[in-house]
């Protein structure tokens, strides 16, 4: 499965170009563009398993540096105070890493 399976390759695209400037990266304006808040719980599922890319069952923070470019191959990595928010704002159980349920109410809300 693959992103653009789920998410249009122009939305996609639209998204990362908006964060493009390091410390521009908005988590709830990079899922609305992107068109991933608008989605069903399940296909918000299905996009966490193509993120979560050692299969762990969770998005650890080495995985939250190269976020953008799980979405398009060439776009920056998350600086790491980007990381930190984006950890702050999903992470409800203070583990150090996001799972399935936390991203879903993180992209949903």
């Amino acid at each position: 499965m693959s992103l653009t399976s789920i998410l249009s390759a122009e939305a996609i695209e639209n998204a990362v170009k908006d964060c493009q400037a390091p410390e521009s990266f908005c988590y709830k304006k990079f899922f609305q563009l992107c068109g991933l808040s608008q989605k069903s719980p399940q296909e918000v599922k299905d996009v966490f398993r193509i993120i979560d890319e050692d299969n762990s069952g969770f998005i650890e923070e080495a995985e939250l540096k190269f976020f953008l470019q799980r979405f398009f191959p060439g776009a920056r990595t998350l600086t790491e105070k980007e990381i930190k928010s984006l950890l702050t704002a999903a992470d409800d159980d203070s583990d150090g890493k996001i799972g399935v349920d936390e991203f879903q109410t993180m992209v949903l809300s």
